[in-house]
């Protein structure tokens, strides 16, 4: 099987599907991962906080961690629009590698990034057979994230934490709750589904 999950940023896919990914690794299906912006952003005072080199080096090291080929975009972060150029990029590499499952971000997100990727690869993913949107951050929206399908991640729950772990500047600078927070929404869900650790998702499409 030919897999690709779509981030908008270095670590939401790490937060939001990587155990799922390394399962697929683990299967021997081939992984893609693509990254649309560069990452890399200011606070309101022009202060840098995490350059784009910084950001790409743990992406690469996250992606190794998972077992993933990474591809990255060169978008500035929060300039992602849902528009023909970001449509195009991402048909290309479906078409390309013949992708048989999407992952990608959740379209009811209040991220600007993440929703405009979200409706780009929904769009560009439209003839590819299964599609699945993750959550990869606790913002509180007025959407209602349907989570109807589960992943088993109980044996590669350590290679998730070992991804995450990868971007220590962001891990850093939220306090190491990204993990902690992580850690125990894939324990809530592996109640659901009655296993140790799961990550959980919303269909768009699922052919069998």
């Amino acid at each position: 099987m030919n897999v690709l999950a779509v981030g908008a940023h270095f670590d939401d896919i790490e937060l939001g599907c990587s155990g799922a990914l390394a399962k697929h690794v683990k299967c021997g299906d081939q992984v893609t991962i693509y990254v649309a912006t560069n990452s890399e952003y200011s606070n309101g005072e022009g202060k840098l906080i995490r350059s784009g080199d910084t950001a790409r080096k743990e992406g690469e090291e996250a992606a190794a961690v998972i077992g993933a080929e990474l591809i990255c975009g060169k978008c500035p972060s929060l300039f992602l629009e849902f528009e023909e150029k970001t449509n195009i990029e991402l048909i290309k590499l479906i078409e390309e590698r013949q992708i048989d499952l999407l992952y990608t971000h959740w379209k009811d997100d209040i991220q600007h990034d993440h929703i405009n990727l979200a409706k780009a690869s929904i769009h560009a993913g439209r003839h590819v057979p299964r599609i699945l949107m993750y959550r990869s951050n606790w913002y509180l929206s007025d959407g209602n994230f349907k989570a109807n399908y589960f992943v088993d991640i109980s044996e590669t729950w350590e290679i998730k934490e070992k991804a995450i772990l990868a971007h220590q500047s962001e891990y850093g600078r939220v306090g190491g709750k990204w993990l902690d927070f992580f850690k125990r929404q894939a324990q809530n869900n592996g109640l659901i589904a009655g296993v140790a650790y799961a990550e959980s998702f919303e269909v768009v499409k699922w052919l069998a």
